[in-house]
C-alpha cells in the first residue's frame, strides 16, 4: 500500500530525522513537556503482601505502548498512600529505569481505570502543555527515532543501571505539527495499530494452538506408543497415566547419568577458541552444533569447568521447563542447565522428546526461594517411560515426520507475526515524523 506524502518538505537540521513537512516544527521535548513527576519507592516494600488495596507500579508494566497494571506488588490494605501519586486514566507514563534496557523509556497512555496503583520511583508521569496532544506524544515516544535517542542516553547513564535521566529526556529532538494535526495522527495510529494488533493476536493464538497440537502428538507417542491396539497398564505416575503393558517406567538415574555444571562462570571469548559455552539462549533448537561464545582451555582450568561430551540431552534446571536439546559437540554449560548422559538403554532423541512433555513434573518439584530451581535429585527422579530400543527408534522416526509439518506452520505464523509487528513499528515512525500524510486517509 502506498501512502500520500505532504506537498512540501524541509530539512530538519537533525541527521537522524532527515526532512520533515514544511509546516512542522522541530523542538526539544522540554518545549512540549510541562512537568515530569517521578514516582515513589515505598519504605515498606520489603513487607509487601500478595494482596492488598494498593499496589506499586512496576516499570515493566509500561511496555511497547501498552499499559498492563496487573503485574504489581501489592501493599497492605492499611497503607497510607502518598498524595498525588495514584495512577489515573489519562496519565502518560514512561519507564525511567529497569533491569531490561529495552523497557527503559517505554511509554504508554493509561486508557482504562487501573487498580489502586501508586507511581513507582522507576516510572515517570509526564505532564504536557495545552497545545500538545498527549496521545501524539505517547506514539512519538514509542517510535524508532525516539528509541534511538533513548538507547544513546541510557548507555552512558551513571548510578542505577539502565536509567534514563530527566535531563536527557527533555533534550530529545522531534518534529511537531499543529495541535489539530497531532490529533489527526493520533486518531490514525489508534485505529490502524488496533487493526494490526488484532492480526498479531490471531497469529499468536494460531501459534499456541499449533504448539499444543505438537505437544499432544509427542505426548501420545512417548507415553502410549504407536500401536492403537496395544494393551495398557497403569504407570503408577499420575501425569503419565496408562502406558503400554510391555514398557517399564523407571527413574531417570536408572538409564542416564546426570551432569551438573560447575558453579564458577569462566572467562568467555567470541573467537571460537576452546570449547563452546552453552546457555538457555542456545536451547531454541533441537540440536546444538555451535554457540556464540567459547571457553579457552586456560579459562576452563581456572574456573574448574566440566566438559559435557556430545550426544547428551540438555535441559533447563531453572524456569522455562519443557525445553531440551542434544549437543552435537562437546560443551561447557552454565548453571541454568543440567544434562542427561544416556545409557545404551535409551536413545537420546527419544529422551529429548520425553523431556519436552515433562514440564509439569519439573514445575511441581521445583523450589522457588529466589528463582524456580530443580536440583540434581529432581533430575534423577524424573519418571521415564522406557520402551524397547527398536520401538524408541520407531517413535523417533514417527515424531520427526509428524511434527515437521507442524513446525513449518509455526515458523510461518511466527514470520507473519514478525512482519506485522515490523509494519506496526514502521507505521508509527512514519506517521509521527511526517513521512506520510495521514490527514486525508479515510476511517
Amino acid at each position: 500500500m502506498s501512502f500520500p506524502k505532504y506537498p512540501e518538505y524541509k530539512a530538519s537540521g537533525v541527521e537522524w530525522l532527515g526532512e520533515v513537512p514544511a509546516h512542522w516544527e522541530v523542538l526539544q521535548l522540554r518545549r512540549v513537556i510541562d512537568q515530569i513527576q517521578q514516582g515513589w519507592s515505598p519504605e515498606c516494600e520489603s513487607r509487601m503482601a500478595d494482596v492488598g488495596e494498593w499496589g506499586v507500579l512496576k516499570s515493566g508494566c509500561v511496555n511497547g505502548g501498552r499499559f498492563n497494571p496487573f503485574e504489581n506488588k501489592a501493599l497492605p490494605s492499611h497503607f497510607d498512600a502518598p498524595l498525588g501519586l495514584e495512577v489515573a486514566v489519562g496519565d502518560l507514563l514512561m519507564s525511567r529505569a529497569s533491569g531490561s534496557p529495552e523497557l527503559v523509556g517505554a511509554a504508554a497512555l493509561v486508557v482504562a481505570t487501573p487498580p489502586r496503583l501508586l507511581l513507582s520511583d522507576k516510572t515517570f508521569r509526564l505532564f504536557v502543555r495545552k497545545q500538545t496532544e498527549k496521545r501524539f506524544l505517547a506514539w512519538l515516544l514509542t517510535s524508532r527515532p525516539l528509541r534511538a535517542q533513548i538507547e544513546c542516553a541510557i548507555s552512558g547513564a551513571s548510578g542505577l543501571a539502565n536509567n534514563l535521566p530527566q535531563s536527557s529526556l527533555v533534550g530529545f529532538l522531534a518534529a511537531f505539527p499543529s495541535p489539530s494535526e497531532q490529533i489527526c495522527v493520533a486518531d490514525y495510529l489508534d485505529r490502524e495499530t488496533a487493526k494490526i494488533d488484532a492480526l498479531v493476536e490471531e497469529q499468536q493464538r494460531l501459534i499456541e494452538l499449533l504448539k499444543e497440537k505438537r505437544q499432544a502428538v509427542i505426548s501420545q507417542a512417548v507415553t502410549k506408543g504407536l500401536d492403537p491396539n496395544v494393551t495398557l497398564k497403569d504407570s503408577g505416575v499420575e501425569w503419565l497415566g496408562k502406558v503400554p503393558a510391555h514398557w517399564i517406567v523407571v527413574p531417570a538415574k536408572r538409564i542416564a547419568a546426570i551432569f551438573v555444571p560447575q558453579r564458577n562462570k569462566p572467562d568467555l571469548n567470541s573467537d571460537g577458541v576452546g570449547v563452546f559455552w552453552a546457555t538457555m539462549d542456545d536451547m531454541k533448537d533441537e540440536k546444538i552444533a555451535a554457540t556464540s561464545f567459547s571457553v579457552s582451555p586456560e579459562a576452563a582450568v581456572v574456573a574448574g569447568s566440566r566438559i559435557l561430551k556430545s550426544d547428551a540431552v540438555i535441559a533447563p534446571c531453572v524456569g522455562r521447563f519443557g525445553m531440551a536439546s542434544i549437543n552435537l559437540t562437546d560443551l561447557i554449560i552454565n548453571q541454568q542447565l543440567q544434562a542427561f548422559i544416556p545409557s545404551p538403554a535409551i536413545r537420546a532423541e527419544f529422551l529429548r522428546y520425553f523431556l519436552t512433555i515433562s514440564g509439569s513434573y519439573f514445575e511441581q518439584i521445583a523450589t522457588a526461594a529466589t528463582i524456580t530451581y530443580v536440583n540434581q535429585q529432581g533430575f534423577e527422579s524424573l519418571p521415564l517411560t522406557l520402551p524397547p530400543v527398536l520401538e524408541q527408534e520407531a517413535i523417533v522416526v514417527f515424531l520427526r515426520a509428524s511434527t515437521a509439518g507442524i513446525e513449518q506452520l509455526i515458523a510461518e505464523a511466527e514470520h507473519a507475526r514478525t512482519l506485522l509487528q515490523e509494519r506496526r513499528t514502521a507505521l508509527i515512525s512514519a506517521a509521527v515524523t511526517g513521512k506520510i500524510d495521514v490527514r486525508g486517509l479515510s476511517v
